[in-house]
């Protein structure tokens, strides 16, 4: 039966690298809310963003559901970023008898600062659609990132 992979970590922390090298590796479909975000949005969801990223995540739990039932290994790209999101992923995908795998991809203070500063440059120069991080955002998901404990973990990387 296929599986699910989740990863966790801080915006800029590698997560979607690791997810490419998961779709790769197990011919798997990437999930990702930031996709869907950027390209309904554009970066733009204003005051309602918290609204769709909640939309988006319904709606992909249920299509990993659809994909996986098909046959296909599903990577979940974003961050579970609290300890509650992390459990109700673990109960969501156990309650369909479906294997869910949880990989912790975590960077150095320093490093998290380069790798937001060349995702900025990127985006300035038309190199990436990525949301830009200004301080503010950043120091918001510094306050809301739950970093797991090992045990919460299958595979971890630091």
């Amino acid at each position: 039966m296929a599986k699910v992979m989740m990863t966790c970590g801080k915006i800029c922390s590698g997560k979607s690298t690791w997810a490419e090298k998961l779709r790769k590796e197990n011919r798997a479909v990437i999930l990702s809310i930031d996709e869907i975000m950027l390209a309904l949005f554009c970066g733009n969801a204003g005051e309602k963003h918290d609204v769709y990223v909640e939309r988006a995540r319904g709606y992909l739990y249920q299509k990993s559901l659809e994909i996986i039932s098909a046959g296909t290994d599903v990577v979940l790209d974003w961050g579970f970023w609290t300890k509650a999101e992390r459990d109700f992923a673990r109960s969501f995908y156990g309650s369909h008898g479906i294997t869910n795998e949880f990989y912790y991809i975590g960077v150095d203070d320093d490093e998290w600062r380069r790798r937001i500063d060349k995702r900025n440059r990127d985006i300035l120069a038309g190199k990436s659609d990525a949301y830009y991080i200004d301080e503010g955002l950043a120091a918001k998901f510094t306050a809301i990132f739950e970093k797991p404990d090992p045990s919460e973990m299958d595979y971890w990387t630091e």
